[in-house]
């Protein structure tokens, strides 16, 4: 096997332009290397990228928050700004794997993944999150949630490589939780996973509302339907039963040795009303 670590993007994007499709790209390895053992996916050349520090970087751009591609899970966690900023996310990163898997897994490597139940997706799709992407030939931008299109598949071309991620942070009066059902909060797969942004007036009437859920369907998705269900509501019993019915009757669960597509289906509700208290609460606290 081929093995070769960049320390430029213009040198993995040379790489990338003449041996695209033959190689597989590597950052924190903790979903690529189990592949490649199990035979999940076969490559013969290694591209290796922790070693460009300019994927590492972290700033704010035009009232966004630009997170460069190798950002790990336990860098995001245990930013005091970010988990203020990006909450639900930070509260995601803290799920993924145990301390080793955070220490080094990165948080474009959970997206390029795909997987149906990756953590960091739903608040991200929550965040209205850009994807950043370049290739030799030119730099193109795509919104998250057209940028995964099945499990395991997403719109990179073989000759790109993902350098950053553009996420929307929390504004005033706003309050967003990511909440995770599984047997523990981290080392495990989620069963489900929800991310929830709310934004109230100060009457409490929501004016905007953002659910996202993994691992009941074949992508992390939005829900529209239950996002407007409680857009214009004071977030009473009547507009969150509706909202849980909505999201509920979206799920597209299936049966696997983690759980059933039935145990899934009912937990959605309860769980966007949980998640709903919490916002509200945490709403509440950022206009005082």
């Amino acid at each position: 096997m081929r093995f070769h670590s960049a320390e430029s993007i213009p040198e993995a994007l040379g790489l990338l332009a003449d041996h695209g499709n033959e190689i597989q790209l590597l950052a924190g390895g903790t979903d690529v290397m189990i592949q490649l053992q199990r035979g999940e996916i076969a490559s013969d050349f290694l591209l290796h990228l922790e070693r460009i520090d300019s994927l590492k970087s972290l700033s704010s751009q035009n009232g966004h928050i630009n997170l460069g591609a190798l950002i790990t899970h336990r860098r995001l966690s245990a930013d005091k700004d970010l988990s203020e900023k990006l909450k639900a996310l930070t509260e995601a990163s803290r799920t993924v794997g145990g301390w080793q898997t955070q220490e080094v897994g990165t948080i474009v490597g959970n997206i390029a993944n795909a997987s149906p139940a990756a953590d960091t997706i739903p608040p991200l799709l929550v965040g209205n999150t850009v994807v950043h992407l370049a290739s030799s030939s030119g730099e193109r931008a795509q919104a998250l949630e057209k940028f995964i299109v099945g499990r395991r598949q997403t719109t990179r071309g073989p000759d790109e490589l993902i350098t950053s991620l553009d996420v929307e942070p929390l504004s005033d009066g706003s309050g967003e939780i990511y909440l995770k059902v599984g047997p523990r909060s981290a080392m495990e797969v989620a069963l489900v996973g929800l991310a929830v942004r709310l934004s109230l007036n100060s009457d409490d009437t929501v004016t905007d509302a953002r659910i996202a859920v993994c691992s009941v369907a074949p992508v992390a998705y939005r829900c529209g339907e239950a996002e407007q269900a409680l857009i214009g509501s004071d977030l009473g019993d009547q507009a969150v039963g509706e909202a849980g019915h909505l999201l509920t009757n979206s799920a597209e669960p299936i049966d696997d040795a983690r759980a059933s597509a039935r145990y899934r289906t009912r937990v959605l509700a309860p769980l966007l009303g949980r998640a709903i208290g919490i916002c509200r609460e945490r709403a509440r606290a950022a206009q005082s």
